[in-house]
């Protein structure tokens, strides 16, 4: 089943998140409890500031265009995942495994660059509040989600232009639970020295721009707030740039235990663990993150909920 003589084979077999039958059901139940949660939270934070006319701010702009992206780039991966808990065959066809590879590069890239908007939006806010207005005025917002998707798709097309090019001509089965990049080339019997150069060059561009622009930012940020006098003025200010805060960490963190870990001989099931944190976790705990974390957010949430249920 698993290998092929031809240049290219017509359909790979992913090997899925674990081969153990008696974990099948239960975590077909959990990542399924998982994604409910996450296309819910996502969604209605979406709503909620779509609804709230004080949520009309550059902050919950770069917000909306955060759970958008959690909600495409979580939904391009788990209902595959969650097919092959329940089926014992888990092939996908070659255009299927490429456009899943090509929308995950997409909206994972995104996420990274809108990680990094909003910290600059945070910065303006906490560093300039009386131009606060002015630039970040809603064309420049517009512009930098623009920019923001523009990355991930020029970059989504080199990865998938190089992977394209390649030759698959001996084992077929992907040991991974979706097409990514990595688990991809491992199996090429064709030279991939380009491909590892340029996720080597792009994703370490892509790593050092946002990750620079968030601490540069975040420096300056508690540069000013230590310069508040007030205790009341600080607790406040940091409170506006918590919720973003903790999001990046986790989404870094998992990014780094991913790609800075020692190679070990349990390389692939460590990859499979960093990857269901930040293509499943992070989707999911976003928007609690934001909600539980954002007063904002929550009276606008209570306020919504008593226009709907008249006392």
């Amino acid at each position: 089943m698993g290998v092929r003589n031809c240049s290219t084979v017509p359909e790979f077999f992913l090997s899925g998140l674990t081969d153990q039958p008696a974990l099948q059901l239960p975590l077909f139940c959990l990542f399924l409890g998982m994604y409910m949660v996450t296309v819910v939270g996502n969604l209605g934070m979406t709503s909620i500031i779509g609804l709230t006319d004080q949520l009309h701010t550059p902050m919950y702009f770069f917000l909306s265009c955060l759970s958008f992206i959690d909600v495409c780039y979580s939904s391009v991966i788990i209902p595959k995942m969650l097919a092959g808990f329940l089926c014992r065959d888990k092939r996908i066809s070659y255009s299927g495994c490429m456009t899943q590879l090509f929308l995950f590069c997409i909206f994972v890239i995104s996420e990274c660059y809108m990680l990094a908007a909003m910290a600059y939006d945070r910065y303006v806010a906490i560093c300039s509040p009386l131009l606060y207005n002015v630039i970040m005025s809603p064309r420049v917002c517009s512009l930098l989600a623009a920019a923001v998707f523009s990355v991930g798709f020029t970059d989504a097309m080199i990865h998938g232009s190089c992977i394209l090019r390649l030759s698959f001509c001996g084992t077929n089965i992907i040991r991974h639970y979706f097409c990514d990049l990595v688990p991809l080339i491992k199996l090429s019997c064709s030279s991939t020295s380009i491909d590892e150069l340029l996720i080597f060059v792009i994703g370490g561009f892509n790593m050092v721009a946002t990750s620079l622009t968030i601490f540069i930012s975040y420096a300056f940020i508690l540069s000013n707030i230590l310069r508040i006098s007030s205790k009341e003025g600080r607790s406040k200010a940091f409170s506006t740039c918590s919720s973003h805060l903790t999001a990046v960490l986790v989404f870094y963190g998992s990014i780094m235990f991913m790609y800075l870990k020692p190679t070990s001989g349990s390389w692939v099931t460590q990859e499979k663990v960093s990857s269901v944190f930040y293509t499943t976790v992070i989707p999911m705990v976003n928007p609690l993150i934001y909600s539980l974390r954002n007063r904002e957010v929550k009276h606008a949430l209570m306020k919504l909920l008593r226009r709907k249920i008249p006392s």
